[in-house]
């Protein structure tokens, strides 16, 4: 049996200068708003929130769960006070009753239950059945995080202000997530393989605009494939462990690759990321827009790298790269470069670093990874 308690009843460890409980309100409790991976962590199998929703569903009861915050009390009407701790059982046997569930915004806390939603109806929604249509205004009116628990449907569905995201079954979620997994790795082996022919374009001053695409091609694919993947790991919670793991050596060094690629061949770094980051799968495999995009010429134009990526994989300081690059311009005119024109850059090291670019040119053109 479901009662309402007081306020009071639940006290935070959190005292004043006379050693009294404080029981804060929660629009007194100064959260950080919970990001959508946040919530969706949350929700992943095992955790207390997921087990709630899912004795829900097994008990055959729909649920509206909300996330408090500031603009949620102007649309709120009647329900209980309950401000007692959350426990799963506690949370599916108030959803029994009809009206919506507020959770404190570190859901440590049930705030109330059968409370009324009136968010403004004229905020559109997709949505059919009453529960989830309330949901997704509820969303979108206060920026906060609703969950829909549809007993017709035998669906959790979470609305994020203006997303919306059904929870799959963790096995058919661990299927999709191998799956991505092993087209991942494929990913990563033909970016490995462009890598090595970009060495020996950029060694033998042969790169076109295609080429250095090809390699921001790949690694654009990877991280927009990785956010999905994020998603993926983020429900699955612990069952991902695995899978996490080979993630981090798929994409180990993915991004400060792609930004040296950028910074050896853009005039434009900050607005190429920009672009990078905002087209679409199909923009990014488009290899004739994307260099015009970038380079503003067309895929079979000759460039010159600056010599970022290939210099920091020698014995050099961040300042004796920039006084090279500033002083050559580029790696074609330094791979040139008299000996006396490397003594007046590296004074005392020329010699050494001679030997290592002969070094690292060599491994190149054997075909090796650097």
């Amino acid at each position: 049996m479901v009662e309402e308690q007081n306020v009071g009843a639940e006290k935070n460890e959190t005292q004043n200068g006379n050693n009294e409980i404080i029981v804060p309100f929660p629009e007194e409790l100064q959260q950080k708003k919970l990001t959508f991976l946040d919530v969706l962590g949350r929700l992943s199998p095992g955790k207390s929130l997921r087990t709630a929703l899912d004795d829900i569903l097994e008990g055959e009861t729909g649920a509206l769960i909300v996330i408090d915050c500031p603009e949620l009390r102007n649309i709120m009407e009647g329900g209980f006070r309950i401000n007692c701790r959350f426990t799963p059982q506690k949370l599916a046997e108030l959803a029994k009753m009809d009206g919506a569930i507020i959770l404190s915004e570190d859901l440590k806390k049930i705030l109330f239950c059968n409370v009324l939603l009136v968010p403004d109806s004229k905020i559109p929604s997709n949505e059919t059945g009453t529960r989830h249509k309330a949901a997704e205004r509820t969303s979108k009116h206060t920026g906060t995080s609703t969950i829909a628990v549809s007993e017709r449907r035998n669906k959790i569905t979470l609305f994020y202000e203006d997303k919306k995201y059904v929870l799959e079954n963790s096995e058919h979620l661990l299927r999709r997530a191998t799956e991505t997994l092993h087209i991942l790795e494929k990913q990563r082996e033909i970016f490995d393989d462009i890598l090595k022919n970009l060495n020996v374009l950029e060694i033998t001053k042969l790169v076109s605009a295609a080429d250095v695409c090809s390699v921001l091609q790949r690694t654009g694919v990877i991280i927009k494939m990785m956010d999905t993947m994020k998603r993926y790991l983020t429900e699955l919670g612990n069952q991902g462990v695995i899978i996490r793991m080979r993630l981090r050596e798929i994409f180990k060094d993915i991004e400060p690759l792609q930004e040296k690629v950028i910074k050896d061949y853009s005039n434009k770094p900050q607005n190429t990321k920009r672009i990078l980051d905002g087209i679409t799968f199909e923009g990014v495999i488009d290899t004739e827009s994307l260099s015009r995009m970038i380079f503003e010429n067309s895929p079979d134009t000759q460039l010159s790298p600056r010599g970022f990526r290939l210099l920091n994989k020698l014995n050099l300081t961040e300042r004796e790269i920039k006084s090279l690059i500033g002083y050559f311009e580029n790696l074609s005119n330094l791979l040139d470069a008299k000996d006396e024109e490397l003594r007046k850059v590296l004074k005392g090291k020329s010699d050494s670093f001679r030997k290592e670019l002969d070094n690292l040119k060599e491994q190149i053109l054997m075909g090796k990874k650097v």
